[in-house]
């Protein structure tokens, strides 16, 4: 009899399980477990890897908003130099360049440009005559210089008064070159050389083509890149979410601060219109912050520097979220807010971030008592962990974790089946423990079916694939692939969609089929015992 009551409890337990295992479901989604999206990036926040093309038409393109420069005496064969990384006067003394040597673009037209030292000063020259000094704390006119140049990479350096800079004997920087310099080796020439243009974003763009063809531009790209058919497209190959990333200047538009351009808040109601035309729910997600929060060019930084921490920009990011929530906040197709993306561990502190994190809870939180709360773990150094210690808030608070087998020197020798046993081996057992942890939902917020494997054939993307979805089918919330387009195919959902690459459908249905098959067999079981 005890080994009837046993088997009986076992088997009611199984039950349980399985039942609530299949029949839980994210709040808000019609006939859906969980979370099962995509992310639109690069839409309404420019990435420019994501579609060079954008960033085609910009004149003097190698020189945007963050490009890292530096200039080499022909004459003196010295190169340019901010003593200490800025503070004191320019010389020009080094036999090499380095981080004192590299000075970082603000672009102002086309052929007028700041210098930023390391330290964060500009290059600053009072007349003409004077000696460059690396002293101003801010950019003004006398800070701004003309940049001509030549075929051979060669430049002249002048000031807003006219006058050219040139390299003295006694290795100082003054703007005093008498006369037109020519392109021989003279004392007013240059040979420039790019060190780093690694940012393409909303500022880089903005700023480079000029108010208005920039809103040419951008008017085109959020009419054209992401439309009504993509989320036909998506509802058919099961997706039932999207994550769109937007910048904190919706909030002012149509006319938010310079250089941004208007337009993104009538892109996000187009997009939250055919998401409710097709059963497809909304994660408004703050992809970049005031100030910037990482740096990158998806946080339209305007030089690489991250000033999110200051208190203002704080604010200002907290505005961005009640206006967000109380515009969307009873819309039928929002599901969740995500408050911040990508908050960098190097420079955001946990201490500064959880405050704001449990600030915007409670903004959410005023204008809708059941939309989810999405807080992002920070990139870097940083444990997920600490965000399930945090306390942020009381309901339906979710952690976005990112997971790509790529930007890690650890990823760059490993084979197909290295890749796929790290997702088993290293990704799973984190999803279930934070599935375990008491506290917010697991979200897979961005991955990719792509790794650091050269020539991987069409069954080995598979199996990647499949492995990820395995895996991250397990996530509590759910996940998002970054992204629906991309001229990079296999981050492109829609092209592995397409070409069979990731094997999406099969492995929804398959998960819900062997889902169904235990929870028979449990209930089978359960009416066995019950007869014993």
């Amino acid at each position: 009899m005890e080994l009837v009551f046993s088997k009986w409890v076992f088997a009611f337990s199984l039950f349980c399980w399985l039942f609530f295992s299949v029949a839980f479901s994210v709040e808000g989604l019609n006939e859906d477990s969980k979370v099962r999206g995509v992310n639109l990036g690069g839409w309404l926040v420019l990435e420019g890897w994501i579609k060079p093309s954008l960033f085609e038409g910009i004149p003097n393109a190698d020189m945007l908003d963050g490009t890292q420069v530096s200039f080499k005496s022909v004459k003196l064969q010295k190169y340019v130099c901010a003593e200490n990384g800025g503070g004191m006067d320019i010389s020009v003394n080094r036999d090499s360049a380095s981080s004192w040597e590299t000075f970082t673009l603000w672009r102002v037209t086309e052929s007028e440009f700041q210098f930023r030292t390391t330290q964060g000063q500009f290059l600053t020259c009072y007349g003409n005559g004077c000696t460059v000094s690396a002293t101003a704390k801010s950019a003004s006119s006398t800070e701004a210089f003309q940049i001509e140049r030549n075929n051979n990479g060669r430049v002249h350096i002048k000031t807003k008064g006219g006058a050219y800079l040139q390299a003295t004997i006694d290795n100082r920087l003054t703007a005093d070159y008498p006369g037109n310099p020519g392109w021989d080796d003279n004392a007013a020439t240059f040979e420039m050389s790019i060190v780093a243009n690694n940012l393409h974003g909303d500022y880089q763009l903005a700023n480079g083509y000029g108010y208005s063809k920039a809103k040419e531009v951008l008017k085109t790209h959020r009419r054209t890149f992401i439309n009504a058919t993509d989320f036909e497209f998506l509802h058919r190959n099961g997706i039932n979410t999207v994550r769109i990333p937007v910048g904190w200047w919706i909030a002012y538009d149509p006319n938010p601060p310079a250089p941004f351009i208007g337009g993104t808040l009538e892109a996000l109601d187009n997009a939250f219109s055919w998401a409710q035309a097709y059963k497809i729910k909304c994660i408004i997600d703050l992809h970049a912050a005031p100030g910037s929060q990482n740096g990158m060019e998806h946080s339209a930084s305007r030089d690489g520097t991250i000033g999110w921490t200051a208190s203002e920009s704080i604010s200002q990011t907290l505005h961005v979220i009640n206006f967000l929530a109380s515009r969307y906040a009873n819309h039928p197709a929002l599901i969740g807010i995500e408050l911040l993306n990508e908050p960098s561990a190097a420079s955001v502190p946990l201490d500064i971030l959880v405050p704001f994190y449990k600030q915007g809870y409670e903004i959410v939180r005023k204008h809708s008592p059941s939309a989810y709360v999405i807080v992002c773990q920070r990139i870097g150094n940083a444990d997920p962990i600490e965000l399930y210690k945090a306390d942020i808030g009381s309901h339906n608070v979710v952690v976005d974790l990112h997971y790509y087998n790529l930007f890690d020197p650890y990823f760059v020798t490993l084979s197909p089946i290295d890749n796929i046993q790290f997702i088993y081996k290293s990704r799973e057992p984190q999803v279930q423990a934070l599935n375990a942890a008491d506290g917010p939902l697991v979200f897979i917020g961005e991955w990719v079916n792509e790794w650091n494997v050269t020539n991987g054939t069409q069954s080995e993307y598979q199996d990647f694939g499949k492995a990820q979805l395995e895996v991250y089918n397990a996530a509590s919330f759910g996940w998002t692939y970054w992204t629906l387009k991309n001229d990079r195919e296999h981050w492109d959902f829609e092209w592995n969609i397409r070409n069979n690459y990731l094997q999406f459908s099969n492995s929804q249905r398959k998960n819900i089929f062997n889902s169904l098959t235990w929870l028979l067999l449990a209930l089978v079981w359960f009416h066995r015992c019950r007869i014993l």
